[in-house]
């Protein structure tokens, strides 16, 4: 079986992920609890989305999670550190800031983009 894809298109993609990685953990100034990829699922999906979303929705986010329990405290702690915000009416949650995501991911995708557009035109 032939590979889709060069060992440089790999070691790229891969760069770009652990630029992404590296800048997550940035966001969170030490933070450790944020470094769950429960945390990774829920705020990136909510940072997609073009208008607030409810807490139901977002708990439907977090796939990793098997608890509705467990996921709605993840948010609440998310709620409480200032990465979502509540708002009316309840309960309604939306992303704080998105350039929490512009900082994750700008600058792995200024990078990537940059050097994929060169190594994927082959």
């Amino acid at each position: 079986m032939a590979l889709k894809y060069t060992a440089a298109q790999r070691k790229l993609y891969l760069g770009m992920t652990d630029n992404i990685g590296a800048n997550w953990v940035d966001v969170f100034q030490g933070d450790t609890e944020f470094y769950s990829t429960a945390y990774w699922d829920l705020l990136t999906n909510i940072w997609c989305q073009d208008e607030a979303v409810c807490k139901t929705d977002a708990l439907q986010f977090m796939t990793r999670l098997k608890s509705a329990h467990t996921a709605g405290k993840y948010i609440e702690s998310a709620l409480q550190r200032g990465f979502l915000l509540e708002s009316d009416p309840p309960p309604v949650t939306h992303d704080l800031n998105c350039s929490h995501f512009q900082q994750v991911c700008g600058p792995a995708w200024t990078s990537f983009s940059t050097s994929r557009s060169t190594m994927f035109n082959k």
